[in-house]
């Protein structure tokens, strides 16, 4: 442990939505273990994970490092007391929206780690909503108790304000998946390659251009994804596209998305396509995924995060207040939501980012450059806390 200038070695605890196979998360993880890694050898100290995770097995052999049961007591006891801290996020961990459970559940863990005395680390996290107000003194207790406190935009460090954290103590970073690279020998994608098995040359000229479309069930009547799907056949009639579903969250968003293709069936117009894109378990095959399309449609938020770090033209369906802020530090509004979503004026933007999609990249480059400079900010921080706290 790093307990002196002798081995500047830190084992740390990261606590998340690790293990469900949701893209999304699997992608903050993959880019917080890069960013802790090439932040600790630029300060010359070396970071040892352990991950909470709903599946230690397969999270060991994703990223290659040590995972134990995330509801498992003993498991996290062991891990904390044998950590040099812990971080908790990113994500929308410290919210009501999908369960009351859930903030109980990763303030918690971060209580837990203040009693064993572990310093924590509050990594990006999307504060909110919280509507339940007995719940705001878990997060004021440890947010306050934190040796470091980050948000990844605006609001959610205004709820943090609200409920008693001054805001001397919070950093507003971007999330940190806007840090995250392509795999490894594929760099070639985001200057616009062909997926593989694509002709080069005049036949790449001549196919459609690629859509790409990440849908989460949402409305328990369908009636939003219902909306997406006379919106794409509305995109389709006005132009020949050929529509690629992403699935961020396996099985669920697989079934939305065959769902909303059957709506598709036989309604596209002339020369236009969809099918269903199996990028695999790995975060950045999902980027890649994105990275080779000419715009996205996007309802997930790190959809959205994925294709502007790519430098892919999108509009946002907003289902939650998270979209509207992501889309907001690019300049951007959502197009429609899970309410309302007029199909002519989708295809009438959609359209528009297909034809000039350098215009759109010149006018956000700058945003999406500065998103991803700071992005690194937290890992930064952290690992220099870790330095001269604990080697003192």
């Amino acid at each position: 442990m790093g307990t002196g200038n002798r081995s500047q070695v830190y084992r740390i605890v990261i606590s998340g939505y690790y293990g469900f196979h949701n893209s999304g998360d699997e992608a903050v993880l993959r880019s917080i273990l890069l960013a802790l890694g090439e932040e600790g050898e630029a300060q010359g100290v070396r970071i040892e994970p352990i991950v909470l995770s709903a599946d230690p097995a397969w999270t060991s052999r994703m990223y290659g490092v040590e995972s134990v049961r995330r509801m498992h007591p003993g498991d996290l006891w062991r891990a904390l007391r044998s950590s040099d801290g812990l971080i908790s996020g990113g994500g929308s961990l410290l919210q009501d929206a999908t369960s009351a459970k859930t903030i109980p559940y990763y303030t918690g863990v971060m209580k837990l780690a203040q009693l064993l005395g572990k310093p924590t680390f509050a990594y990006s996290q999307g504060i909110g909503p919280v509507n339940r107000r007995w719940m705001d003194p878990l997060i004021k207790g440890v947010m306050n108790r934190s040796a470091y406190v980050s948000v990844r935009d605006a609001e959610s460090a205004a709820l943090l304000g609200r409920i008693g954290v001054p805001a001397e103590r919070i950093d507003v970073v971007p999330d940190p998946v806007m840090g995250l690279p392509l795999p490894a020998g594929s760099q070639e994608a985001a200057l616009g390659a062909a997926p593989a098995g694509q002709a080069a040359g005049a036949l790449i000229a001549q196919a459609p251009p690629l859509v790409g479309v990440s849908l989460r069930r949402w409305r328990g009547d369908g009636a939003d994804l219902a909306r997406a799907a006379e919106a794409l056949v509305a995109l389709s009639k006005r132009q020949p596209v050929r529509l690629r579903f992403l699935p961020f969250h396996t099985p669920s968003d697989t079934e939305t998305s065959e769902e909303v293709m059957e709506r598709l069936r036989g309604r596209l117009g002339d020369g236009s396509t969809a099918e269903l894109a199996a990028p695999g378990d790995d975060p950045q095959q999902m980027l890649l995924e994105v990275s080779r399309c000419d715009a996205l449609l996007g309802m997930r938020l790190h959809a959205l995060i994925y294709a502007a770090g790519q430098m892919v033209p999108m509009i946002g369906l907003s289902y939650d207040p998270k979209i509207d802020q992501f889309l907001n530090r690019l300049g951007l509004k959502a197009i429609g939501t899970t309410e309302h979503l007029d199909a002519d004026a989708f295809a009438a933007a959609a359209s528009a980012l297909l034809e000039d999609k350098a215009g759109w990249q010149a006018k956000h480059k700058p945003a999406i450059d500065l998103l991803k400079q700071q992005s690194q900010k937290p890992a930064q921080q952290i690992i220099h806390l870790l330095r001269h706290t604990l080697s003192r």
